[in-house]
């Protein structure tokens, strides 16, 4: 089973707030996940962005895939930098 951190779409249309998950990559986007790990809003000024660093931090130690975006905010927040040194520090 291949687990993935990524974005699930909710809101109006033209009004999308995500809640960032882990889940199975066979499930559809918006479809089952295993488990919710923080939310992003877009449309707020200024934009907002809640993690559960712990749980992610966790999730990527065991070999969670995040997609793209996901991999984009959680550099902005410094857990992938934090993941590379405990990997690489050795």
């Amino acid at each position: 089973m291949s687990v993935k951190i990524r974005m699930r779409r909710m809101g109006a249309k033209r009004r999308p707030f995500y809640r960032i998950v882990v889940a199975d990559s066979r499930m559809p986007r918006d479809g089952r996940f295993i488990e919710e790990v923080g939310y992003y809003n877009p449309v707020a000024e200024p934009k907002e962005l809640k993690l559960d660093e712990d749980k992610i931090y966790e999730w990527l130690k065991k070999g969670a895939q995040p997609s793209d975006t996901v991999r984009s905010l959680l550099s902005g927040a410094g857990l992938m930098k934090k993941l590379h040194d405990e990997k690489y520090s050795k």
